[in-house]
Formats: C-alpha cells, structure tokens, sequence
C-alpha cells in the first residue's frame, strides 16, 4: 500500500481532498493507495441527498461550516479538525471486495492500539455498538474509491446543529439522538490524534509517494467542479409526488415522481443509499409505468440490485406505493 503525501503541509477545503482522490484515482500508476487529511469544520452530503433534508443551511452559513456534496452514495457526515478523514484508492473493481478489504484494514489497524473495533453489516466501523467511522464508496472505470470518517473527537454542538437526520433513521438504529449514536476514539485510547493518525498510517502502508507541486495545481483544477453552485445544490424539479421509507440495509429511499393520470411521467431518487450503477436504468424503465405494483416490478431492471446496493424490486415498489409523505399542488 502506497501513502500518498502533499509536497507541502498546509490547510486545505474538504473539496480539495476530494478531488485528490479522484486525481490519484485517475492519473497515479499505484494499486493501492491510501493518505488521511483534516479539515475546518465542514459537512459532507451523499450524491443522492438533497441538501435541504440534511443540512441546517442557515447554521452553517452563520457559522463558517462549509457545505460539500461528493460523488459517493451515503449520508450526510460532519468534518472538523478533532477528526480524521481516510481515502483508500484501489484497482479492484468488486464493491463488495474493496469495503471489506478497506474496512477490515483499519479495524486491524485499530486493534494494534488497543481499540476494539468492529465491523457492522453495511458500511460502518463500530466500538461497543456505537459508530466511529462510516464510509461511503465510488467507482470510476478501472478504479474504486473508497473514503471515510474517523472519529477522535468533534464538536458536539456543531454536529448535531448542522446535520438534520432522519428521525426514521436514528430509531432504525435504536437510538434517540446524534450522540448516542456514536463513539469518539479519545474515549479508547490515551494517544492524540496525530500519534492514532501515524499509527494507522504505519500499519496499512509499506511506502509512500511525494505529489509535485504540478499535481497539486491539476488537483486544483480538478476541484472548481467540486465547488460550483450546479454541484453542490444540483438541480431539483418540482414533483407532484413525493414519497419515502427507510429500507434494512439499504437506506432510506425518497421516490420523487410527477404523476399523472396515475402514470408515472418523471421519477427521481434520493437518499442515503449506496450507487453501484447507473441510477438512469432505474428512473427511464419506470417513466410511463402506471402506479401498479405488478407493472412497476415488471418494468424495473432484474439487476436492481447491481445499481442499488442491496435494493429488490418489491422493496422499491413498496416505496413507490406507500401513502404520500408529502403532495405538492
């Protein structure tokens, strides 16, 4: 495993990370690649959420928290300097593979300090049954990008004012709050966090490699899209029909659809669920399929499950057809 490292240390935007990734992903001849970064107190939201159901917009533009949208699926995360931000760059292209392979590195990694980590199910690293790392994944042709947080320590007050989570999510996972919901690293360990940053760093990694100042600027210039108005807040048309549920293992699912005459002309899906495919496979076979359960999971692709981590057709029609959660006239 290769660590990546910057030709100089100096405070960077989450969005520069991000497009560090995906330079490293795209231009780096390395396998496996792998750097940890920090930044100022920022959210980050999934690819498929909508900004206005995550974030406390308002908050976080009074407060300098910035706001971020990546290319992942997933949920919305908060980022400050008292936590650790990992990027694991990859040439395998099984999803599967790769999340375990990443998760299982830094849980061994955790357990050489002495902090019993564990796997869960989906995409989480837990302590005692509470979360401290959650992890969302990506993939480009050739390359999987797979990137998470660390949780040492954080602003307690800023997280839960900036994220809204789902009510539905939190009970899901029995719990009635952000906060015990999670579990912080300094609770586990007497090192600070550069000496669990270091550590980490030097039991997942062999070598490492120095980028050049060139890299960076092309890094940077990979970043202006990162940061552009289109994708930060994206483009959200209205919908007559709006409806929602959280499914096991997957996540939750909001269907946004423009109905007519009980025939759906336009659909959109949101949520914190992770894509592995084209989601256009989804939204084209279902345009101009009645609101009927049969026809809907006769128009649905049958690898539903390939573009929708852990998605079945008779889950999404269930949400398709649940009674509305909201109607817009």
């Amino acid at each position: 495993m290769v660590y990546i490292k910057l030709p100089r240390e100096e405070e960077r935007r989450l969005s520069f990370y991000l497009a560090m990734e995906e330079y490293v992903a795209r231009e780096v001849d390395v396998r496996d690649a792998f750097f940890i970064w920090q930044v100022l107190p920022s959210v980050i939201f999934g690819r498929n959420q909508l900004i206005e159901n995550e974030v406390n917009i308002d908050y976080c533009r009074r407060n300098g928290v910035m706001m971020y949208r990546r290319k992942s699926g997933g949920g919305c995360v908060y980022a400050d300097k008292s936590n650790m931000m990992l990027s694991f760059i990859t040439s395998s292209d099984c999803v599967s593979l790769t999340y375990n392979r990443y998760i299982m590195m830094v849980v061994d990694a955790l357990h050489k300090i002495g902090i019993p980590a564990t796997a869960n199910g989906r995409n989480d690293i837990m302590i005692e049954g509470r979360k401290v790392s959650g992890n969302a994944f990506y993939h480009i042709p050739g390359r999987s990008i797979v990137h998470g947080t660390m949780l040492y320590d954080t602003d307690m007050r800023n997280m839960t004012a900036c994220i809204t989570p789902d009510d539905e999510k939190l009970l899901s996972k029995g719990v009635k709050s952000v906060r015990q919901h999670i579990a912080l690293l300094k609770d586990y360990t007497t090192m600070p966090i550069d000496m669990v940053r270091k550590s980490i760093i030097e039991n997942v990694c062999d070598t490492t490699m120095t980028l050049t100042d060139s890299d960076v600027e092309k890094i940077e210039e990979m970043e202006k899209k990162y940061l552009t108005d289109d994708f930060i807040y994206g483009n959200n048309p209205k919908y007559t029909v709006i409806r929602k549920q959280r499914i096991e293992n997957v996540g939750t699912i909001e269907a946004r659809m423009e109905v007519k005459n009980d025939t759906i002309r336009d659909i959109d899906l949101k949520g914190d669920f992770f894509l592995t495919g084209d989601i256009d496979a989804i939204r084209n076979a279902l345009k101009g399929v009645s609101l009927n359960n049969d026809d809907i999971i006769a128009a649905l692709p049958d690898n539903i499950s390939d573009i929708i981590m852990n998605l079945n057709k008779d889950d999404l029609a269930g949400v398709i057809l649940k009674q509305k959660t909201k109607e817009q006239s």
